[in-house]
C-alpha cells in the first residue's frame, strides 16, 4: 500500500474515534409546585386584600383619567389589613403589593 495513503487513512481514523462520544441525557426538570393549595394564610390575605384595592384604585384612576401611577397611592405603600396572628409583616407586605399591581394593572387597563 501506499505509505502517504496508509498515514492519511491512519490520521483519518484517529481524528474520527476521536470524534465519538455517547449521548447525555440531562434528567426532566422537576414538576411545577401547586401553590394555589400551599399559600399560607398570611399570603392569602394579602393577596386577596392587596388584590381588590389595587382593584378599586386602578378603577378609580382610569375613569378619573388621573394616570397609572400605582405606587403613589397610600394603601400600596401602607399594606392595610395586616392580621399580626397570621405571621411577620414583611411577607404580608410584599405579598400585598405584589397583588395591588395585579389589580391595579387588571383594573386600569380593563383586562
Amino acid at each position: 500500500m501506499n505509505r502517504p495513503l496508509l498515514l492519511s487513512f491512519a490520521a483519518a481514523t484517529l481524528f474520527f474515534a476521536g470524534c465519538y462520544s455517547e449521548p447525555v441525557y440531562a434528567p426532566p426538570p422537576p414538576p411545577a409546585p401547586n401553590f394555589g393549595a400551599q399559600l399560607p394564610p398570611l399570603v392569602q390575605l394579602a393577596d386577596s386584600n392587596g388584590f381588590r384595592a389595587g382593584s378599586d384604585d386602578g378603577a378609580r384612576d382610569a375613569y378619573y383619567h388621573a394616570g397609572y401611577a400605582p405606587r403613589r397611592d397610600r394603601k400600596y405603600r401602607d399594606a392595610p389589613g395586616y392580621d399580626y396572628r397570621l405571621g411577620p409583616i414583611p411577607p404580608y407586605v410584599d405579598a400585598f403589593r405584589r397583588a395591588y399591581l395585579r389589580g391595579y394593572n387588571s383594573s386600569y387597563y380593563g383586562r
